[in-house]
């Protein structure tokens, strides 16, 4: 899955997507990342990666980091290019 766009589900970390630079064992490192803080309009990490959201304005993704290296990771879905959009289409979530 290396450069695919991706979401990327941590133990402690929380969840992430963006695109998988690079990975060994556990630990991933993904660009153009951005922390899947809340969502809805999807009611699965995996229906995420398929669909994307259905109600973008209520999901809470901020701004996306140029670079994430993240440990214990437990899960990663390769997303479909809709869904992608979709999850790059949500507004940026700041305080």
């Amino acid at each position: 899955m290396i450069g695919k766009y991706v979401i990327a589900r941590t133990y402690s970390a929380g969840v992430f997507a963006g695109i998988l630079q690079a990975r060994d064992g556990k630990e991933g490192e993904l660009s153009d990342a951005r922390r899947i803080w809340y969502w809805e309009g999807a009611a699965t990490l995996s229906q995420l990666a398929m669909e994307g959201t259905k109600n973008p304005e209520k999901c809470k993704f901020p701004q996306p980091v140029l670079r994430v290296l993240l440990t214990e990771i437990i899960e990663i879905l390769e997303c479909t290019p809709a869904a992608e959009a979709s999850i790059r289409g949500v507004p940026e979530w700041k305080k």
